[in-house]
């Protein structure tokens, strides 16, 4: 099944974007006339017919609109420090897509050795992601913001609050995320993922003063990117 996206619909008539039309028209060759479905971004999937088939911007009628195609009964955000190499985030973020992130923070956490993240190629993995896996809604790529700065912002929501570290600190045990998960009280899920050098102890310590559940991942050692694909997974299997 190939999936395009569109943020121009309008009424019973959407239009693809250039990048999208070149695909359509040109390495797909779709014509006047053919069936193509489309999302768009917002959950709903177009079952859709070309009726312009200019590469320059791809027109289609819509024939059936299907809401919340594909969609999964859980808000999951994932707030994971940037790791050194880029292309090791990327990985994560296009993996964690295809088993239901609905939200990705950067976060720059004391011990992080990268402090400058951009999202713009972020969100076009994403997008590829989406299509990919077959859903509907793309998740939201949020500017970077400081590990405190996103604590306190997210302390006063409801969300089952997880931060995953490797250290222990006393009197606070790390519990297994698939038990606290278990036990949830909410489908709002947010995991904290620090980086490299991992989260220092105060960072650690403000989390657990707003809300956070310290978890861990099994007992392997993992690297940030990995974790945030398993944490990704473990909520996944959670609702399967």
């Amino acid at each position: 099944m190939e999936i395009f996206y569109s943020a121009d619909v309008y009424g019973n008539s959407l239009r693809l974007g250039p990048e999208e039309s070149q695909h359509c028209a040109k390495v797909l060759r779709k014509r006047v006339g053919d069936a193509i479905d489309v999302i768009d971004g917002e959950g709903t999937l177009y079952h859709c017919t070309v009726v312009n088939d200019s590469p320059k911007g791809v027109e289609a009628a819509v024939n059936e609109a299907v809401n919340n195609w594909n969609s999964h009964p859980y808000r999951l955000t994932l707030a994971v420090c940037p790791t050194k190499n880029n292309d090791r985030y990327e990985w994560f973020a296009e993996k964690a897509t295809e088993f239901g992130a609905d939200c990705f923070v950067p976060v720059i956490g004391e011990h992080s050795e990268r402090k400058v993240f951009k999202t713009d190629r972020l969100r076009k993995i994403i997008l590829s992601a989406t299509k990919q896996s077959l859903k509907a809604k793309l998740a939201q790529v949020r500017e970077p913001l400081t590990v405190k700065e996103f604590i306190k912002e997210s302390a006063a929501s409801d969300a089952v609050k997880l931060i995953a570290y490797c250290f222990e600190e006393e009197n606070v045990p790390r519990r297994s995320i698939k038990e606290v998960l278990a036990g949830r009280g909410s489908d709002e899920i947010i995991v904290l993922v620090g980086p490299e050098g991992d989260f220092s102890r105060e960072e650690a310590q403000l989390a657990i003063e707003s809300g956070y559940v310290p978890v861990h991942l099994g007992d392997s050692r993992l690297r940030t990117e990995t974790a945030g694909v398993a944490a990704a997974s473990a909520v996944y299997f959670e609702y399967m």
